[in-house]
């Protein structure tokens, strides 16, 4: 039985068609595995805090030392840490925002990203010092993008910071198996976008089979 960890970034509600694919994912997922759990995480309509100076300290303070208003400033941090240690498989939806992810995204990853919790330092391994703490998880990333041409050679791969950024931030903290699915043309022709819909749930149906 695996356990899947369901986020959605989008700040749009019924409009937003990485909501709707990841939704699609997760049904699909249920239906073929019954006996697995999942956890909702919404960071688009209900964002987390940013770091600040409080989440700082607290976060490089050993745990027997923090006073109780640094063990609050981390507490948010702590919970969404524990719900992804917890998770065997991630399914993300992230709409593509200036061509990287949207904020809520962002200060999602700045919580999670953690010393001594998902990551740590080998101080003696000067050559390779940082050392990964999740292992062996599966994470799917439903993106949306308002255009088409964002993959490596094509003509706009070069302003693609968001699927290559995604990559680095969750590898840094163990997540290597990463799958994509996009969702592109939301900005240009209705039958291009609904060509590129059916595109990415005919790739759902082939992951979630497989």
């Amino acid at each position: 039985m695996a356990h899947l960890l369901h986020i959605d970034s989008s700040p749009r509600g019924d409009r937003s068609h990485s909501r709707r694919m990841t939704r699609e994912f997760v049904a699909a997922w249920q239906q073929t595995h019954p006996n697995d759990t999942v956890t909702y995480r919404d960071v688009g309509r209900q964002p987390v805090p940013h770091v600040d100076e409080p989440w700082i300290a607290a976060a490089y303070t050993p745990d027997d030392q923090r006073t109780p208003e640094l063990w609050e400033a981390i507490r948010v941090s702590d919970q969404l840490i524990d719900e992804l240690i917890a998770a065997d498989v991630l399914v993300v939806g992230v709409p593509m925002y200036n061509f990287s992810v949207p904020s809520t995204f962002k200060a999602y990853i700045d919580q999670i990203v953690r010393l001594g919790r998902t990551f740590a330092i080998d101080y003696e391994n000067e050559a390779d010092p940082y050392k990964p703490l999740l292992h062996g998880k599966k994470m799917f990333v439903i993106t949306a993008r308002g255009a088409s041409g964002f993959g490596p050679g094509e003509r706009y791969g070069h302003m693609n910071h968001q699927d290559p950024y995604l990559r680095v931030a969750f590898g840094f903290i163990g997540i290597t198996d990463i799958t994509f699915v996009h969702i592109e043309n939301d900005e240009h022709s209705s039958e291009s976008l609904a060509a590129s819909i059916a595109a990415a749930q005919a790739q759902v149906a082939e992951l979630v089979a497989a």
